[in-house]
């Protein structure tokens, strides 16, 4: 375990800081104390459990039941009294010699319960989340440029569930889920403060923040596509429709909701609106559906679809691809260069489209390069898709002018676009 100085270089005091929202860490100055090793692991949960329920009274049987519940232990309190005295040893080691520790952590025994007592040098992310939030709200009634700005200092902090989402313990379930109801309640406070003052661009970067950490609530997607209308994003719009309820459906199995039905409706509406409406096209227009196909968007929508799907992915699952298709331009002049990247992009846009699947998104990287998301690709399909490239573009354009090269990576959760 790591000893931690809790003392500057000028012998100052140094606050101990506690992360709980999207993970767990304790740190002091610049360095960390981690979890590096199984040994430590029960440790780091005893303390993780007392920081949740810091500053009450806990039983034995109460620990006992909610951490140690599987384990074969013949005298569980006395196994218990062995773990707290070596948390004891641990939290010692975070602060300075001759330091007190109701300063910083201490873990007392009284009357038959246990309390960690959390002291004045000690800033716990979760507690400074909640005060934004009770201050914002306070601030609605008075100041809303202050209650938007305090509430966007409460969004920066939580970067992800309680404790981290990928540990599960039934007691962290509820505690997980009242900062989550705090997060979405701050994020749909924000909307409505930006709504009023027209700031669609803001409330896209808020949603967008607000969707790579919960990737499957409803709403946040809705007040992204409603400031998409806004700004006469239809395109984005409809694409960023498609892409939810193809994503929401497989997540959930469910239908379009009330809410994604008017969503839907409206995005129709505005683009009935935008296009201008004569005899010939108006039939299309009324009869204007959800795209079966892929999705082609732009490179900057790309990159957010990308790092939503990367986000929401299994870790394990090896069956997600991304394609890369470059042209090598082969004119002998820059003008009949530009002439071969110019139909190759029409060519390909049309042979991708019949190609794809719904769900599949692509996008020109640039003059000689296609980005596709290829979710859910088995058995082999990589080589199918390939030839089915090469034999649609050949369909399509007999004389095939094309070189091409076509490559498929897995996608690993490491990697992200920027």
């Amino acid at each position: 375990m790591l000893l931690l100085s809790c003392f500057n270089k000028w012998g100052d005091f140094v606050i101990l800081y506690i992360n709980t929202l999207g993970g767990f860490d304790v740190s002091i100055g610049e360095k960390t104390l981690v979890e590096e090793s199984n040994r430590s692991y029960r440790l780091i949960k005893l303390l993780q459990y007392f920081i949740t329920f810091k500053n009450k009274n806990l039983l034995p049987e109460t620990i006992i039941d909610n951490l140690y519940k599987d384990n074969d232990s013949p005298d569980p309190k006395n196994m218990i009294r062995g773990q707290i005295f070596r948390l004891r040893q641990v939290i010692k080691k975070l602060v300075h010699e001759g330091t007190s520790e109701s300063d910083y952590l201490n873990i007392t025994f009284k009357s038959g319960y246990y309390c960690l007592e959390v002291g004045n040098k000690v800033i716990v992310d979760k507690d400074e989340f909640e005060k934004l939030i009770l201050d914002g709200d306070q601030l609605m009634l008075t100041d809303t440029d202050a209650a938007s700005a305090t509430y966007s200092s409460a969004v920066a902090l939580y970067k992800g569930g309680y404790l981290g989402d990928s540990q599960y313990e039934m007691w962290l379930v509820p505690v997980r889920n009242y900062y989550r109801r705090l997060f979405l309640k701050v994020i749909f406070n924000m909307a409505e403060l930006l709504k009023e003052k027209g700031k669609y661009e803001d409330i896209m970067i808020l949603c967008e923040r607000a969707i790579s950490i919960e990737p499957f609530e409803e709403s946040i997607h809705i007040y992204l596509i409603e400031s998409m209308l806004k700004l006469g994003k239809i395109k984005n719009a409809m694409s960023h429709f498609e892409y939810i309820t193809e994503i929401l459906e497989k997540e959930n199995g469910a239908r379009l909701s009330p809410g994604l039905k008017e969503i839907e409706r409206k995005i129709q509406h505005n683009y009935n609106e935008k296009s201008n409406m004569d005899v010939v096209n108006v039939k299309d227009k009324l009869e204007l559906t959800i795209n079966d196909g892929p999705f082609l968007c732009d490179a900057e929508y790309f990159k957010f679809l990308y790092n939503l799907h990367n986000r929401k992915r299994n870790p394990m699952d090896s069956s997600d691809f991304i394609s890369l298709i470059t042209l090598n331009p082969t004119g002998k002049t820059p003008s009949a260069n530009r002439e071969l990247i110019k139909l190759w992009s029409e060519d390909m846009t049309k042979v991708l489209m019949k190609t794809l699947r719904k769900g599949d998104v692509f996008s020109f990287w640039n003059d000689t390069q296609i980005l596709a998301l290829l979710p859910d690709v088995k058995d082999n399909g990589t080589n199918s898709i390939e030839n089915r490239i090469y034999a649609n573009l050949r369909n399509l354009n007999q004389s095939n002018p094309y070189d091409l090269k076509i490559k498929f990576v897995p996608i690993e959760s490491s990697f992200s676009l920027t």
